[in-house]
């Protein structure tokens, strides 16, 4: 028993001696960001033409036999020849108007933490595009905060009204906030078991009232105006609170319903829009996507025809930023339910 308690302190020691170097490293990290240059980020840029090309060769280096592969590069390079004495043939005019598809990626949160990265890329891309381009986004996302997934929507719908075609490709879920900025685009295209729909309106909140009054805790709640406080995390909420809460939450689906409306007219929304969710045939049936398609069977599709770029908007992190951001991670995917402790409207 002495060793275990002599063991206990020894370990105790060492725990507070990490937890204190780790300290003064992320003061020293901190300091040291707030002298760097202001700078939040850079545009990304990747030909997927080339990209592609370049897995291709690499296959079939292995598969193919030696001879084969240096036949399959001699006509390669014949190929690429041909295409560049026909390239110097153009006018600048026509060079000018070769079709380019920009891609897009978008994970999304509870938060749309991504929005901040999709605004920069839309601006980027409406600087250059033209009519004659397109856009594909690569969407994911299961929902989260009303105002945070309006903003995405609205960024994607920059691209649309510049008359810019607008493609959006779900591959595994694009629910609630997902699907409101997905229909936005021209056409949907989702995986057979892509996860599409829940146009509804969620919000809970846990109520700790009883256990202060058991404990004689009072909280005090003062607001100025009727309804600028309706349900609490720790005052009395009344009946009249849950009702001013819940014609809230329908007004925002209210809201939610035309917006879908507007935007892909064709949808039944009173069949759509009760909050349930379908897998990629069944909305197809809905018709809440248009074509059962893989984002990977869209991409190569247009490297055959276009010039196909990815582009992401790379953000500059702190180094705390980056320690609190997997921590957080961290947090998360250890309790789940986290985020849902303040009432919040989700779609």
């Amino acid at each position: 028993m002495e060793f275990l308690a002599e063991y206990g302190i020894f370990l105790a020691k060492t725990l507070t001696i990490l937890f204190s170097l780790l300290v003064f490293v992320l003061v020293v990290v901190s300091a040291g960001q707030k002298h760097r240059k202001a700078d939040k980020g850079y545009v990304e840029v990747t030909h997927l033409n080339q990209h592609l090309e370049e897995i291709t060769s690499a296959l079939k280096q292995v598969v193919l036999e030696p001879e084969d592969f240096k036949k399959e590069l001699k006509a390669q390079k014949s190929e690429k020849k041909a295409a560049r004495t026909k390239k110097k043939k153009a006018s600048e005019e026509e060079s000018a108007e070769q079709s380019r598809v920009f891609v897009l990626d978008f994970d999304g949160d509870i938060k749309a933490s991504q929005v901040s990265a999709l605004r920069e890329e839309v601006t980027a891309i409406l600087s250059i595009a033209n009519e004659k381009d397109a856009v594909v986004v690569r969407l994911e996302s299961p929902g989260g905060l009303v105002h945070a997934y309006g903003l995405a929507a609205s960024q994607l719908k920059r691209i649309v009204d510049r008359n810019i075609d607008l493609t959006v490709a779900v591959d595994k879920v694009a629910a609630s906030g997902g699907y409101m900025m997905a229909c936005v685009a021209n056409r949907i295209i989702a995986a057979p078991f892509a996860l599409l729909g829940s146009i509804g309106v969620v919000a809970q909140i846990p109520n700790f009232h009883r256990l202060l009054k058991k404990n004689d805790i009072d909280v005090e709640v003062l607001t100025a105006g009727e309804y600028k406080r309706t349900l609490t995390l720790f005052g009395e909420n009344t009946d009249k609170d849950r009702q001013k809460f819940l014609e809230d939450m329908e007004d925002v689906h209210t809201l939610f319903k035309q917006f879908v409306s507007e935007n892909r007219p064709a949808v039944n929304i009173a069949e759509v829009a009760t909050g349930e969710a379908w897998y990629g045939t069944r909305a197809l049936a809905h018709q809440l996507v248009d074509e059962l398609k893989t984002s990977d069977e869209l991409i190569s599709e247009f490297c055959q025809s276009a010039r196909v770029f990815n582009v992401k908007y790379v953000i500059h992190k702190k180094g705390l930023d980056k320690i609190m951001e997997k921590v957080a991670s961290i947090y998360h995917k250890g309790f789940p339910g986290a985020q849902d402790v303040v009432p919040e409207k989700h779609f």
